[in-house]
């Protein structure tokens, strides 16, 4: 949670709980029919959002078993981002589903992702205008939500030596200047500057 007093978790066990760190305790706050993939909380919707591999989206307001909106995905989910009122959920099959979440039970847009191979992670830019995708293959592709920025999109090759190929797994975007960082499975950390197009 953004005042660092509780912790949210997603499990295999089809439930999402809430951990409380002054009280030790935790409590069920959301639950799929198949194992949850990700959650996240909305801050500026005062909501906690999972995905499920029973391919759905579900919001909850904490106050009820029930959620308050669900999101049917067209596949299972592989990763999940929120930053503001944009999720961006990358899912099986290469579709990116991208949600405003002042309609949070509507897809603003579903689009194929531009990167050849599975989807592993995906970070919203902190202005919320676009966000970065990373795959198993060793690329991140930088894409603009609205179709007029479209010509700013591109993908990039990373986490590589020589013939090696690392999937990346961690996209994470600094608040204030905009750059990231990538972690692969080379076991590294990069920094680039999607502005300048420039590895750091």
């Amino acid at each position: 949670a953004p005042d660092g007093a509780r912790v949210y978790t997603a499990s295999a066990d089809k439930t999402a709980k809430v951990w409380d760190l002054a009280s030790q305790q935790s409590m069920q706050v959301a639950a799929h029919d198949a194992p949850i993939r990700a959650c996240a909380w909305a801050a500026e919707n005062n909501f906690l959002i999972t995905c499920s591999w029973d391919k759905t989206i579900k919001y909850w307001d904490g106050k009820s078993s029930s959620p308050g909106a669900t999101l049917q995905l067209p596949e299972r989910p592989y990763a999940m981002d929120v930053r503001g009122s944009l999720l961006v959920c990358a899912t099986a099959d290469r579709k990116i589903v991208i949600v405003n979440l002042s309609q949070p039970s509507v897809a603003f847009n579903t689009i194929t992702s531009p990167l050849k191979h599975q989807s592993r992670c995906v970070a919203c830019f902190p202005d919320q205008r676009g966000f970065c995708l990373g795959s198993i293959e060793g690329r991140v592709a930088v894409q603009h939500v609205n179709r007029a920025e479209e010509t700013k999109n591109f993908a990039f090759k990373c986490h590589r030596e020589n013939q090696d190929i690392y999937s990346v797994n961690c996209i994470a975007f600094h608040p204030t200047f905009g750059t990231f960082a990538t972690t692969g499975s080379d076991g590294t950390y990069n920094f680039w500057d999607k502005a300048r197009a420039t590895h750091a």
